[in-house]
């Protein structure tokens, strides 16, 4: 795959995606309509209007367009959405599951990458479910028993404001340059924040690293730092468009959500590192163990997986899942498919297996502090 991988349509097709999915509108959507008839989807449909409210959390509404979901699945059901700590990270949202599991307030369900999906079952911390369209998930990107399973996925990126940078960095060792110095940012700590982990394994990839070594990710970013040309702000949509953090390493849906968001403020470029294997990742919905509203948490799923929730994510920038079922039954209205790279090039993306992920979290929790020594 090339540095032409990228979701090229701006937020005005988000409307068209969801319009054509059905969710343009009052009541159900159509996937709703379609199921109300099925005892189960009516009983599941009528407990979580009693429960009357989800708890989401670390969900900012520009991630992979979740606040046009939240919007909609409120309409939709009648129910409210409360979202904790909307900038938060994977490891928090765990940390909530845990520290809060006897309160009303705790998270129904969390949306977190593979690693601390894998922590989180270990833990006991989620409870198994299986939506409508279980089938249509690759197997590879979801527990057996219904633990976890994928929702979206992207590739690693580069967003840079041009602004501030006056030459755009295309390759891993572009970013030692001089005169970048101070300028290379992160989503957060690598340690806890699931875009950032995904950064340190795409750095490992394009360093002579593979998916059982993410050793040379880390000391890229080691030679980084000592280089000063690391800024250990968390870079955010803020940051990137006003410059404070100019180079945001980060999955291509948030950054081109950025630049789409961005238009008449500032010139932001993203692009994918050349002369790298491309680093794609997953982020995994799961319900908590201990929801307080565990009705609500599942229709909250049926509609993350349904047509139209997948859809929303797509025009978000994220691809959806079940993206390549969804082709190839003829889901995606061709005036879309036409502003996307070939779905063809979707079907190479290479996933970290569980293992692999879970051994590169243990390096990582070990050679981070000593190589990326801040402060």
């Amino acid at each position: 795959m090339s540095d032409n991988i990228r979701l090229a349509f701006s937020r005005r097709n988000a409307l068209k995606l969801t319009a054509a999915a059905g969710l343009a509108g009052a009541g159900l959507s159509s996937f709703g309509v379609r199921r109300a008839s099925a005892a189960g989807m009516a009983d599941l449909i009528a407990a979580a209007k009693a429960e009357g409210a989800l708890n989401v959390i670390t969900l900012p509404r520009d991630w992979a367009n979740y606040g046009l979901l939240m919007d909609n699945f409120e309409k939709m059901y009648g129910v409210k959405i409360d979202d904790a700590n909307p900038d938060g990270s994977s490891a928090e949202e765990l940390q909530a599951i845990r520290s809060l599991k006897s309160q009303s307030r705790a998270p129904d369900v969390v949306d977190v990458g593979p690693a601390f999906a894998l922590t989180g079952t270990t833990e006991k911390l989620f409870q198994p479910y299986k939506v409508a369209t279980w089938n249509e998930i690759p197997d590879d990107v979801k527990h057996p028993d219904g633990m976890w399973y994928g929702d979206y996925f992207g590739v690693v990126s580069f967003g840079a404001n041009m602004s501030v940078v006056k030459n755009m960095p295309r390759t891993w060792a572009d970013l030692l340059k001089p005169e970048y110095k101070g300028m290379v940012a992160l989503n957060g700590n690598p340690l806890g924040a699931g875009a950032a982990f995904g950064a340190v394994f795409a750095a490992a990839l394009g360093n002579g690293g593979s998916y059982d070594n993410i050793a040379p990710g880390i000391e890229f970013f080691g030679k980084l730092n000592t280089a000063g040309n690391y800024n250990p702000v968390k870079g955010t949509t803020a940051s990137l468009t006003s410059g404070q953090t100019p180079i945001l390493i980060n999955w291509d849906y948030l950054n081109l959500a950025i630049k789409d968001g961005a238009k008449g403020k500032a010139e932001i470029e993203v692009v994918l590192p050349e002369n790298a294997q491309p680093f794609g990742n997953y982020y995994c919905q799961a319900i908590s163990a201990y929801a307080p509203h565990p009705n609500n948490a599942k229709l909250w799923m049926e509609y993350l997986y349904s047509d139209e929730g997948q859809m929303a994510f797509l025009g978000g920038f994220a691809h959806p899942i079940r993206f390549n079922a969804m082709v190839a039954a003829g889901k995606i209205p061709a005036d879309v498919l036409k502003n996307l790279p070939s779905a063809d090039a979707y079907k190479a993306v290479k996933f970290a297996t569980s293992d692999q992920s879970a051994a590169a979290k243990k390096t990582l929790a070990d050679m981070w502090p000593k190589v990326v020594k801040l402060g």
